[in-house]
């Protein structure tokens, strides 16, 4: 006669929440991994998705690889076209601006949130991404104010603790790193980077008004920058 199993015993169950925490860090990983390569134009517009380079690439497995690929599948910067498989989008210059039109109401939401809700460790993570976007602006360090930036939006998603409109924007902003990466040429570091510095100031004081008008002046630069390259 076969025992019954023993019930799981509470260090199972947390090593079981850990297993499942360590397996959302990881996707989150390769996630982020491959929303640079996109972003910075490794993975250029229209090229093939290659799940294999792309797992040696991030080095995180095929699980959380292929799970990083379905979530960027759904918010529309990988493409599946029939007969062609997984391909990166492409760059529409005639809805771009249509585009920073939603993202500003919700970069809005969330600057004014993070001024209520971020932690102190938040405040202070947030001036020092937009303190390193200046020092890469100041030696026209593109990688480096691309990184940066990044950390910044990630900080700010995190501290206004509202998923539904963090998940909503973060395809949104990562599209708007993949065209200044597209025409930089057209862009200003400098401006762009004190828009930023002026976020996050005004979030790490604590001051909704004053964030939401700085996300408002950081969208009027993208917006003015996106018309000078579409003209």
């Amino acid at each position: 006669m076969k025992s019954a199993s023993a019930p799981a015993t509470p260090l199972d169950q947390r090593r079981n929440l850990g297993d499942g925490a360590d397996k959302r860090r990881y996707a989150d990983q390769a996630y982020d991994k491959l929303e640079a390569m996109i972003s910075t134009l490794v993975l250029r517009p229209g090229a093939p998705i290659v799940e294999s380079e792309l797992i040696a690439h991030t080095g995180l497995g095929r699980t959380p690889t292929r799970e990083a690929l379905m979530r960027l599948v759904a918010s529309g910067l990988i493409v599946q076209q029939p007969r062609r498989g997984l391909l990166v989008s492409d760059i529409r210059l005639a809805e771009h601006l249509d585009l920073l039109e939603a993202r500003r109401v919700l970069e809005r939401l969330i600057a004014a949130t993070s001024a209520r809700r971020a932690t102190p460790q938040q405040r202070q993570d947030l001036l020092g991404s937009a303190e390193q976007m200046m020092a890469a602006a100041q030696a026209s360090d593109l990688p480096s104010y691309m990184a940066a930036d990044q950390a910044l939006d990630h900080v700010n998603h995190a501290a206004c603790r509202n998923i539904f409109a963090a998940a909503a924007v973060v395809p949104m902003a990562i599209q708007c790193r993949r065209f200044w990466y597209a025409y930089q040429h057209q862009g200003d570091m400098h401006e762009g980077a004190r828009c930023h510095l002026g976020l996050a100031q005004a979030i790490a004081a604590g001051e909704p008004t004053a964030a939401a008008a700085a996300s408002d002046a950081l969208l009027d630069y993208l917006r003015h920058y996106a018309q000078a390259v579409i003209a």
